[in-house]
């Protein structure tokens, strides 16, 4: 069976062509190689798939990225009790209000994340989450994901559940306006990462993304590099080349269409507690690097996130150094607390403040947005937004 990849030198069939919701047989291409001897190419795709194409390229866009609010209700409490709020729907609907509503964010983010409450929610006025961000021209995306449990047979690694019942959920989703999907599965390098653990990411992540395109959503593929351990650089890079050679090969054993799908890599960094400090310069050698090896041209957006809390410039300053150069992908950012944290602080559950908050969403949205456009230079940025922040070649 051929990798999707290969639509594009298919033939290009009329939607009137085929039924929505099920698989469609392209004509076989015959590929000759001796003149006794050819074989049939057969190529699957789903029913979306000029949606999907134009879902993918609406979300990798110039200058815009992705706004991640997919917090569990459980996590967005661990949020909410930072600024000393209780954790009940009606402060998480605030919350999320505020984000969704900020006016001009459409100019810098193409596409939010949403929680399965929030798809579903109104804002505080009445009106539908989803419906304030079409107006506003930002695509609606839902985590479809159930979360992760231990692997048996593993050390001590874990698994990412869904896979039960996704094609129906993903068919109400749909429905309800989502039109991408996230599924976040994670490696651990101190743990190994055994082969088993590898594998069963990069499997589940195939699984999903050929049901997720199957009913209209564009699959957010993303095998998060855990940040914990004491590793360098060099140690993380070989273990990301390893999980996206693996990603790629059951991609391709699924039929996952290239062209309809974004990746959301972890940019690699050395983890958490080795001592060997890295500029922005050299994070973007390397994750650049990575992408290079692994990644085809086919897939429209890599929108790579920085798992770093209260670091919002470092997130900034990486994202600017991989857009130095041009990329045969949008080199863009999928950032929750990275654009969040100043956000919340600022508001701190205080009706007052919400403009204020919301301005201070709109600077991290505009840098990110410069960012990706290879122009960022940190003029204007706020202490609040510094705060923590130390790279070799950058003291804030």
């Amino acid at each position: 069976m051929a990798s999707a990849s290969l639509l594009k030198t298919s033939p290009v069939l009329d939607k009137t062509e085929f039924v929505k919701g099920q698989s469609l047989r392209l004509p076989s291409v015959s590929v000759r190689c001796h003149p006794a001897a050819s074989s049939a190419l057969t190529v699957r795709a789903s029913s979306y798939a000029d949606e999907l194409v134009k879902t993918a390229t609406t979300i990798a866009s110039p200058g815009r990225g992705i706004l991640a609010m997919d917090e569990s209700n459980a996590t967005c409490g661990k949020r909410l009790a930072s600024i000393g709020m209780e954790n009940t729907e009606a402060n998480r609907q605030a919350f999320r209000t505020l984000l969704v509503s900020v006016p001009g964010l459409g100019e810098y983010i193409s596409g939010a994340i949403l929680f399965e409450e929030t798809l579903y929610q109104s804002t505080v006025e009445g009106k539908k989450m989803v419906d304030v961000l079409v107006e506003q021209n930002i695509v609606p995306g839902i985590k479809v994901d159930k979360g992760l449990v231990p692997l048996a047979g593993s050390n001590n690694e874990s698994w990412c559940q869904g896979l039960d019942g996704l094609a129906s959920r993903s068919a109400a989703y749909y429905q309800q306006g989502a039109r991408f999907a996230k599924w976040r599965t994670v490696v651990s390098i101190p743990n190994g990462p055994s082969a088993l653990a590898v594998k069963e990411a990069a499997w589940g992540l195939a699984r999903y993304a050929a049901i997720s395109q199957d009913n209209g959503l564009v699959p957010i593929v993303e095998p998060e590099i855990l940040l914990d351990g004491e590793h360098n650089i060099d140690r993380t890079f070989e273990v990301a080349k390893q999980v996206w050679a693996e990603v790629f090969f059951y991609l391709a054993q699924n039929n996952v269409m290239f062209e309809g799908i974004l990746l959301k890599p972890s940019m690699v960094t050395p983890g958490a507690e080795c001592k060997e400090r890295v500029t922005p310069q050299q994070v973007a050698d390397y994750t650049l690097s990575l992408l290079r090896q692994r990644i085809p041209p086919a897939v429209p957006g890599i929108m790579a996130s920085i798992y770093i809390s209260d670091r919002s410039i470092e997130a900034t300053l990486n994202l600017n150094a991989m857009n130095q150069s041009p990329n045969p992908w949008h080199v863009s950012f999928s950032y929750a607390r990275a654009l969040q944290n100043t956000c919340l602080k600022t508001w701190s559950g205080r009706p007052e403040n919400v403009k204020a908050a919301q301005d201070a969403l709109l600077v991290r949205a505009k840098a990110n947005s410069l960012a990706q456009l290879g122009k960022y230079t940190g003029e204007g940025e706020s202490d609040e937004a510094k705060k923590g922040m130390f790279v070799k070649g950058y003291v804030y």
